[in-house]
């Protein structure tokens, strides 16, 4: 469907990949994986066209395939509520539809039937017809609703100005007009970055069910797995193609250095033998004719390589936590308010030490509003008392825009460490992968995922007991979710988290609080416990939803509902037309399968099994019986279409 061929891209004069060649297949779920910087999103970009291949290559997309693609940071509307915005994926299906009626119209009051542009204007009508139905979104209003919800938002939300939301629910936004779209292809760079578990279990559905193709670019293990049947890796500016979702590739990945290495040495000590050989006999005149063989066969060997591993990943872990008192954070009717929007109603939550502790809940319920009340950044009502002895290292959701923009990487840490820790600043930041002239680079240029992890670096200056973190994985690759993950696992401190990411979350807490209608609720025990719960939740809010789901009726309009007399007499014309031509293919038909019969006694005596001639005929028989079957139900359908109308 869609082929890149010895497509080479540079960046700041360093190859992103090099003359890398593969096919996108339908139904292909492509999982697009590498480190942060591999040139993952630069693909998806030449895929749209934005960034054009000026080192080499090229990327074929057929005319009649459709693209959607959802990037990291987009610009966005304001003139328009959700619903509205949400509408205007429709607007090719919108136009099609005017276009029809103007044709309907004018059929309407053209007296000419026999002439050829009148049977051209019908012929267009059908036309446009099949294209609408083709492309659904007769019950768009519908279509809208329940991907809005599935999304996360609440019908109060749909006539609310887009201009009132925060940049992740407008990606939400965004990700619905692509779903509405029903695009050949998607492309969808870190769908998930903004949405909650539930948002994400919901598109994993709707994915996994889509019929078309898909380029997902995620650090979401467990969503790569569920929604992909197919692993592109981009490394060192080369591709290795896997025919697996995640996990599996990481094993066939590692089956093939294996067998790579082995291959290798192998080879090395077939070499090494061979030089020995030629050494030890090279001056024997007895042995020349074999030292001569051996050369050549040395000559002649195709030499191995290993494939280079890019080992870089950062590697760090947490200053020993100093005891605290047993009891960490004690929070008591907490309550707060964003001017007349009540956020938090009574929260009551207590975490105790060494405890590990996911904060989750739909995005808007109140998560990253309790940790700046704990942080003491916002005003609230109520308690929330930390323990005797309490640090608290707070890392906040969009901590990386809070970075000074002109001081350089260096600079950050320096501007707040204390006392003997100033002395292994550059090694903090080395074990963050800034080594080097990175050190002295502006936070202004930095990529997301670098911005991410110096906010991070920012932890180890000092030993923590209660660790904070609101969405620490946003921007960070696989590699490093998993050595961030297994920092804290070592942590012997108390950690309070707020993530969507399951597979991050998953043996990492022991404690989950859900937000929902303002409140806190307790739930003890794995984050894979709680999600196994609340599925049989929320496939009991599912079936509520379907019977409550209003019935989408017909469009309305009067004035599409009826049909003018002329327009009746017209169809009734256009009806008897395409009841003869039925009448004449099924004719045609009975004669063709009478000669077939005909032919079937004769084709298998033995005098005719050389017979090439009868057989071409027998065959050519056999595709006009196809042909003309097609052409019958072809007929058939525009009769019963007509017949609805």
């Amino acid at each position: 469907m869609i082929s890149v061929n010895n497509l080479s891209v540079q960046f700041n004069g360093k190859d992103l990949f090099k003359n890398i060649t593969f096919l996108v297949n339908p139904r292909d779920r492509i999982g697009l994986v590498g480190k942060n910087g591999a040139g993952k999103s630069t693909l998806l970009k030449v895929f749209m066209g934005m960034i054009r291949p000026e080192t080499g290559g090229t990327i074929t997309v057929p005319g009649d395939v459709k693209l959607g693609y959802l990037p990291q940071e987009l610009k966005v509307s304001d003139t328009r509520t959700v619903f509205d915005e949400a509408l205007t994926a429709f607007t090719e299906f919108n136009d099609i539809e005017t276009e029809l009626d103007k044709a309907q119209h004018e059929l309407s009051i053209r007296t000419d039937y026999e002439s050829d542009s009148y049977s051209k204007l019908i012929s267009k009508v059908t036309d446009l017809s099949d294209r609408l139905h083709v492309m659904g979104g007769a019950n768009r209003d519908a279509e809208v609703e329940l991907t809005l919800l599935g999304l996360g938002f609440k019908r109060a939300d749909f006539t609310r100005p887009t201009a009132q939301f925060s940049g992740g629910w407008r990606m939400r936004i965004e990700l619905a007009k692509i779903l509405l779209k029903k695009p050949n292809v998607f492309l969808l760079d870190e769908p998930t970055n903004h949405l909650d578990i539930e948002s994400i279990q919901w598109i994993e559905d709707f994915l996994k069910d889509y019929n078309g193709a898909m380029i997902l670019i995620s650090h979401d293990r467990r969503f790569l797995d569920t929604v992909t049947n197919r692993t592109i890796e981009i490394s060192m500016g080369r591709i290795y193609d896997y025919k697996s979702s995640y996990t599996r590739y990481l094993e066939l990945r590692e089956e093939r250095r294996q067998q790579q290495l082995q291959a290798y040495l192998n080879q090395q000590k077939q070499i090494e033998d061979t030089e020995d050989f030629i050494e030890r006999f090279r001056y024997k005149a007895t042995k020349a004719v074999q030292v001569q063989s051996r050369i050549k066969q040395l000559d002649k060997i195709d030499r191995l390589e290993i494939e280079e591993e890019d080992k870089a990943a950062i590697h760090f872990h947490f200053p020993p936590a100093p005891r605290s008192g047993r009891d960490v954070v004690k929070a008591t009717n907490v309550v707060k308010r964003y001017g007349e929007k009540l956020v938090l109603d009574g929260v009551d939550i207590l975490i105790e030490r060494g405890e590990k502790v996911a904060l989750v809940g739909k995005n808007g319920e109140g998560k990253s509003t309790f940790i700046k009340c704990l942080t003491n950044d916002v005003p609230y009502e109520g308690s929330i008392v930390a323990g005797h002895n309490v640090n608290i290292g707070y890392f906040a959701q969009n901590q990386d825009e809070l970075l000074p923009a002109d001081r350089t990487v260096y600079e950050v840490l320096d501007d707040i460490a204390v006392g003997d820790v100033r002395k292994k600043i550059r090694d903090i930041l080395g074990s963050f992968l800034f080594s080097g002239e990175d050190v002295d680079k502006k936070v202004r240029v930095l990529s997301g995922g670098e911005r991410n992890r110096l906010a991070m670096s920012k932890l180890l200056l000092e030993p923590y007991n209660l660790l904070v973190l609101d969405e620490p994985t946003n921007h960070l690759d696989i590699k490093s979710k998993e050595i961030l993950k297994n920092a804290l696992q070592q942590y012997d401190g108390t950690l309070i988290i707020v993530s969507h990411d399951r597979d991050f979350l998953q043996g990492l807490v022991n404690k989950v609080y859900e937000f929902a209608d303002m409140k806190a609720k307790e739930n003890l025990g794995t984050i894979q416990e709680f999600l196994d719960r609340k599925k049989i939740d929320n496939f009991r809010q599912l079936e509520q939803a379907k019977s409550k789901q209003p019935v989408v009726k017909e469009a309305d309009n009067s004035k599409k509902q009826q049909v003018s007399n002329e327009q009746r007499r017209v169809q009734e014309k256009e009806l008897k037309r395409l009841g003869n031509l039925v009448k004449k293919s099924e004719e045609t038909i009975a004669k063709i399968e009478h000669e077939i019969e005909a032919m079937n006694g004769q084709i298998t005596l033995p005098e005719n099994a050389t017979n090439t001639v009868m057989f071409s005929k027998y065959q050519a028989l056999q595709k006009d019986l196809e042909r003309e079957m097609n052409t019958w139900e072809e007929l058939t359908m525009q009769v019963e279409k007509l017949d609805k109308i």
